[in-house]
């Protein structure tokens, strides 16, 4: 059901990067004092709408008005803090201690206020998102990366500030942490921002709003409503823009052949001129009544089309023409039968073969990333000793740890039985960090030095397949959105020689859009290579069509159904 309270508003907000380049432009609308979906293609633009709402960016022009103080979970946290910290309660937290332990310092008074039950509060909050009770006196490298999101979440929904925003809060969570968020999302009070492109999150919002093309729209509904009436709504926009250009191709013919019967008459009327059928005056008055009719008929004609043209363009406006990722990945050649890697654990392994799709899913913290991140380190080192090619995207020497979005730090957890053993040295590996680019250099630059090969002409055409064109392939990778950091590590990995023979993904659809989603499904479905990849989308894992599901939990495999 629509909110009718405005909780913020925008007024032709315009917001551009130090380099000059636009990321939002006049952009208009309002968000209701509930739940919202804020939903858009990558790079459109949401994540800076945020910044902008939350005031950790300031738009060049427009008027921003809120309702009440915002918070916005933060995305990267210092593993050196403690939860406490997180959760923005260490300072009550360490004064109600310390005058339970007898120290009577006013300060300690002063940063307690009316919150004596702030760790009370604080351990119910961690417990009803599933984290551990001894949670909020740990530090964050102390957890997984998916309890740390967790802990952020709820930090946010602790502080209670009339609006908080979220920006993919589901993101490397596994299944039963997502199922957390989306009862805590349920109960949320206060006005909620969400950018996501968590399908089964959306579906929990009361409104949706898209950015698209610099232009807010919010729809009363879920995602799922909005889908269903944006696509109703597009297919009456494509059927009025068949009946305008239908009508004009009919006035076109109709102002053409009506010229064909004024020149058959002027050339009547010349004809009866020369053979003198009339008196002269006669004739004369005739000619000048023609070319005014004629005049006539040609204005009415040139009317009724333009009108029909302008009826077209408009028509045309409604249709979206949105672009879509080209993604064509190489053929590395791969036989049926040719042993690509082999995972297992004591009890037993599983020999990845030819162009077999495996998927391996698991709790957060289980290891997945780690399993990974050892296959691709040994097939680099079998490369460094004399292989042909190195793997694509493999982290550097020192690199490999346990301290990834998906793991629990070195110290906490192990791997124990589980390996993964390479059988090729061509693997190409995008990590759900996507660390492989340099930040500092240009995606153009990036893409140089993945093929050194190619001139610059065609490496900016390759990233234009990835939409990324302009003076987007000249700024620094630091300044990109997830989706088009993404979009260009995908990019580069296409772009090896010779192509991978394995591509390893590790939460490949964090921060897509839902159509680039789509372009990475249809091109896997095509790729003649062996896919491993870790996910915690089930809805993707059903659509690529894994010929093995293996799950690592507790440091064993198991195959799943």
């Amino acid at each position: 059901m629509p909110i009718s309270t405005s909780a913020v508003t925008l007024d032709r907000i315009t917001f551009t990067w130090p380099d000059g380049t636009p990321a939002l432009t006049d952009v208009t609308g309002a968000f209701g004092a509930g739940r919202t979906g804020l939903i858009g293609r990558n790079g459109s633009g949401k994540s800076t709408l945020l910044a902008l709402i939350a005031g950790t960016q300031t738009p060049a022009s427009g008027t921003l008005v809120r309702t009440g103080t915002v918070d916005l979970l933060r995305q990267r946290l210092d593993a050196t803090e403690r939860v406490a910290d997180v959760l923005g309660v260490s300072g009550a937290l360490d004064a109600v201690r310390a005058i339970a332990a007898g120290d009577v310092d006013q300060r300690h008074f002063d940063a307690v206020g009316d919150d004596w039950d702030v760790e009370a509060r604080a351990t119910a909050a961690l417990a009803e998102a599933g984290l551990p009770h001894d949670a909020l006196d740990r530090h964050v490298g102390d957890l997984s990366g998916g309890e740390a999101m967790l802990a952020a979440i709820v930090g946010v929904r602790l502080r209670a500030h009339p609006i908080a925003l979220l920006d993919e809060p589901t993101n490397n969570l596994d299944r039963d942490a997502r199922a957390r968020v989306y009862d805590l999302v349920r109960t949320w009070r206060g006005t909620l921002i969400v950018v996501s492109h968590d399908t089964q999150l959306l579906e929990l919002m009361d409104e949706t709003a898209e950015l698209y093309a610099n232009t807010l729209a919010t729809f009363g509904g879920p995602y799922s409503a909005w889908r269903e009436a944006l696509d109703v709504e597009q297919a009456a926009a494509r059927q009025a823009e068949s009946a305008a250009r239908q009508l004009v191709r009919r006035e076109k013919r109709d102002r053409i052949h009506q010229e064909q019967v004024l020149a058959t008459r002027a050339a009547m009327g010349r004809k009866a001129a020369i053979e003198k059928r009339e008196p002269k005056i006669i004739m004369g008055g005739k000619k000048r009544a023609a070319q005014v009719s004629a005049g006539r008929l040609r204005i009415e004609a040139a009317g009724k089309e333009a009108s029909a043209r302008a009826a077209l363009d408009a028509a045309e406006r409604r249709v979206r023409d949105d672009e879509s990722v080209h993604i064509e990945l190489p053929d590395p050649g791969v036989a049926a039968g040719r042993r690509i890697a082999t995972i297992g654990d004591d009890e037993r392994s599983w020999v990845i073969q030819g162009p077999e799709r495996v998927a391996l899913i698991g709790p957060n913290g289980a290891g997945k990333t780690t399993l990974l991140e050892r296959l691709v380190a040994g097939a680099a080192g079998a490369a460094a000793a004399g292989a042909e090619s190195p793997a694509s995207g493999v982290p550097k020497a020192g690199r490999i740890d346990s301290s990834g979005p998906d793991d629990t730090p070195t110290g906490r957890f192990s791997l124990l039985s589980a390996r993964a053993e390479a059988h090729t040295d061509r693997i190409g590996y995008l990590s759900q960090r996507v660390d492989g680019l340099d930040d500092g250099a240009s995606p153009l630059e990036n893409l140089r030095r993945a093929a050194p090969g190619i001139g610059d002409v065609e490496l900016r055409n390759r990233l234009a397949r990835f939409l990324l064109r302009g003076d987007t392939v000249l700024r620094p990778v630091r300044a990109l959105s997830g989706g088009e950091r993404f979009r260009l590590a995908l990019a580069c990995l296409v772009m090896a020689d010779p192509p991978p023979q394995l591509l390893v993904l590790d939460e490949p659809t964090n921060n897509l859009d839902l159509d680039t989603v789509d372009q990475v499904v249809e091109a896997l479905a095509a790729y003649r290579g062996a896919v491993l990849v870790v996910s915690h989308d089930d809805g993707f894992l059903r659509r690529i069509v894994p010929d093995l599901v293996l799950e690592l939990r507790e440091g064993t495999l198991t195959e799943v159904g």
